[in-house]
């Protein structure tokens, strides 16, 4: 009964948003001519996007926390839209998709974990010092391992490279570097070059020690490698609770970080120099360097399950051929919930992500009226925020076959600025999508934003990843800089917003001009559609790594 009235409840509040808020007819139409797909993918309604922007950013919904009670009423109101504009359930009946996630919280004043180095303990501070926690979704583990320093802890056989070699890590705690070896003279292209690889990345660095059977995993930070500072890393593992999936491929018993500082200590104490070490670690003939330490102790949290959810819907397609086959539109509906007790405790996350959220539904109102030859799905994620964990889980158990999915499309923190003259389209360039891409921003009047080497990884930390890592040809769609109008204002207003982001302070503002906005929802939906009515699938470019990925599950 509950549900059926929160439903009820959620959707005449949405109803009486639309009409609170009055369509900016001149940008929708100026969107619309621009562009002759348009005609064929449906006009996105300004009006709609907004309506929806504004109530799932509002404090009724309470900062669509993962765990929390807003993230329950988003996930109603998502399903609830999803029938109202005709999308069929994609689960069984259900626009529900379960996902398992555990609730962490390390209790370093129950714990007894420490390092013990040359015979010494050190004395290191949890917080200050270093950070730690399970990545089994176990609350207590108790630990007498070996350390091993293992360079950049890469094992990339296209590169060559392997960090591994000739050591067996099984029951031993791996300590490692963050980010991927530098360029040199001879290969200036290793490792990408000047942008970062997944192999850079720390998640990449937990998945692969899991996959050598180690026991933990401790990652030396610093503020250039990690891309963020210290306290980044220490109010993430030190606040009242981190997640991570309970099921499937989980990661190694010990996971943690350390401070540059506490690496020094450590490595000095085990006799060795660890400048030396890095430097040794930029050669690909480097080795594990067994270390005369030891991580020593129990190590206890608490941990509690919960099922949170995706929701996705579908619009079948119309070609007895080719709809069997699926294009996917992504956004992740969660952002941080509440947190405290004092003030304003709701990050109402109108940016990121209420904006994707919403520009989907508005979205999906058109891909119904107007069905493409492919069928075409409509996927908002869970807990993008704790590690793109929703989209993980649909890709290791997806609503629709991996090898029939042709094209993920995903939007997060879209343009509130203003309308622009270009598109961002990075990481399209690795498959197919990036032509189709093209083509799709001319139809529309736009330039193609120029390519930056990606120095932060910032391919990888987002939800399109998750269907890139499974093979699928995926990128997040950007909002473009060219702003039409008031370029120094719009340069201002953007930039302001870096303060914004990730605070209380991420709310929606009913003077945004939403055109930029609708813009970028109708690029999307537009080439969505083109990939949907196209004869062939797109495909990886020659070489990519992920690429080998879409081979396998052909």
């Amino acid at each position: 009964m509950h549900k059926i009235v929160s439903s009820v409840v959620l959707t005449a509040l949405a109803g009486s948003l639309a009409l609170a808020y009055p369509a900016h007819a001149n940008a929708a139409t100026a969107v619309a001519n621009a562009s002759q797909q348009s005609a064929a993918a449906g006009t996105v309604r300004e009006a709609l996007l907004r309506a929806h922007l504004a109530f799932l950013s509002s404090d009724a919904v309470e900062g669509r926390g993962t765990g929390q009670r807003g993230g329950e009423l988003t996930v109603t109101y998502l399903e609830t839209q999803a029938a109202a504009v005709g999308l069929k359930p994609a689960n069984n009946g259900s626009f529900r998709q379960p996902v398992k996630i555990a609730g962490v919280r390390s209790l370093p004043q129950k714990s007894s974990l420490g390092l013990v180095a040359g015979g010494q303990t050190l004395p290191l501070q949890f917080g200050a010092d270093w950070v730690w926690g399970p990545g089994d979704a176990k609350p207590d583990h108790t630990l007498d391992a070996e350390l091993v320093f293992v360079g950049y802890g890469i094992k990339a056989l296209e590169e060559g490279w392997d960090d591994y070699k000739d050591m067996d890590v099984k029951g031993k705690v791996v300590v490692m570097m963050v980010n991927d070896p530098a360029p040199t003279a001879a290969e200036p292209k290793r490792f990408n070059g000047a942008g970062l690889t997944y192999y850079g990345r720390w998640t990449y660095k937990l998945e692969e020690a899991a996959r050598q059977g180690a026991a933990g995993v401790l990652l030396i930070h610093t503020d250039a490698s990690a891309s963020y500072g210290w306290s980044v890393v220490q109010n993430s593992w030190d606040g009242p609770e981190r997640f991570q999936l309970a099921e499937g491929k989980l990661g190694t018993g010990l996971q943690g970080w350390m401070t540059d500082a506490s690496a020094r200590k450590l490595f000095a104490a085990s006799g060795q120099d660890l400048d030396q070490l890095r430097a040794a670690a930029e050669d690909k003939a480097f080795k594990p360097v067994v270390l005369n330490a030891r991580v020593k102790g129990e190590a206890r949290a608490e941990v509690r399950t919960l099922n949170e959810f995706n929701v996705a819907g579908i619009v079948p397609g119309t070609d007895p051929k080719l709809k069997d086959e699926v294009v996917v539109y992504s956004a992740h509906w969660d952002h941080m919930g509440k947190q405290g007790s004092e003030g304003d405790t709701i990050f109402n996350g109108a940016v990121d992500n209420a904006s994707g959220t919403g520009a989907l539904l508005a979205m999906a109102e058109q891909a119904v009226r107007n069905p493409a030859k492919r069928s075409q799905m409509f996927l908002w994620v869970a807990a993008e925020e704790q590690g793109l964990l929703g989209s993980a889980a649909y890709a290791a158990k997806p609503l629709w076959p991996i090898e029939k999915t042709v094209a993920n499309l995903n939007l997060d923190s879209l343009n509130f600025v203003g309308l622009v003259k270009d598109v961002s389209i990075p990481g399209s360039e690795r498959t197919d999508l990036g032509a189709m891409a093209a083509a799709t921003a001319k139809s529309m009047g736009l330039q193609v934003a120029a390519a930056k080497p990606d120095l932060a990884g910032g391919y990888f930390r987002s939800d399109h990843f998750s269907f890139a890592k499974a093979g699928v040809p995926a990128f997040s769609v950007g909002a473009g800089h060219g702003w039409v109008k008031d370029v120094q204002a719009s340069d201002a207003k953007q930039k302001a917003y870096r303060a914004r982001y990730h605070q209380v302070s991420d709310e929606y503002d009913p003077n945004w001009d939403l055109a930029g906005m609708v813009q970028q929802a109708q690029f999307t939906l537009n080439l969505g559609r083109r990939v949907a009515d196209a004869p062939n699938a797109p495909q990886w470019k020659a070489g990519d790594p992920f690429g080998k990925a879409r081979s396998a599950v052909k």
